[in-house]
């Protein structure tokens, strides 16, 4: 598979390429290329996808497979995406949210508030308590009902 990059795009590393082919894989497709090919209405609901969602899939309507390359590449110049994937109909498409980036970096393990740590809090842990009852305490044995004859 062979993809034709623009001159400010580095093409993503085969290790990376194959982390989001794996991700797509339960993903379905967001977009749908119709009878009418790319459109600019198709072109502003791939790039609102990728904004929401970094990694998405388009299935293409047509069996022309001259038309669905040239529409992902396409797709890839004028929204500056990388191509990750194209099986038959549907392309795979990836771009990195600068904004999400940032977030990602400022977030870090969240502190404790002064106050539990003060009181020597204790935290649960990641699991969760088991559900079953804790066993009876040791007793005498249970006494039989006398039979009885009726």
């Amino acid at each position: 598979m062979h993809f034709a990059y623009t001159a400010r795009m580095k093409p993503l590393p085969a290790k990376r390429r194959s982390e989001l082919r794996a991700e797509a894989h339960k993903l379905a497709p967001v977009v749908i290329i119709g009878d009418k090919g790319l459109t600019d209405e198709v072109l502003a609901e791939v790039d609102r996808s990728l904004k929401a969602h970094e990694l998405i899939k388009v299935r293409a309507a047509t069996d022309e497979r001259e038309a669905r390359d040239a529409w992902l590449e396409a797709i890839c110049a004028k929204l500056e995406a990388h191509p990750v994937q194209q099986i038959g109909k549907v392309f795979v498409i990836y771009r990195a949210n600068p904004a999400e980036a940032k977030a990602k970096v400022k977030s870090g393990p969240v502190p404790k508030p002064a106050k539990a740590r003060a009181r020597g809090d204790v935290t649960r842990t990641s699991r969760p308590r088991s559900r079953t009852p804790s066993p009876r305490p040791e007793s005498a044995p249970r006494r039989r009902r006398r039979e009885t004859s009726r």
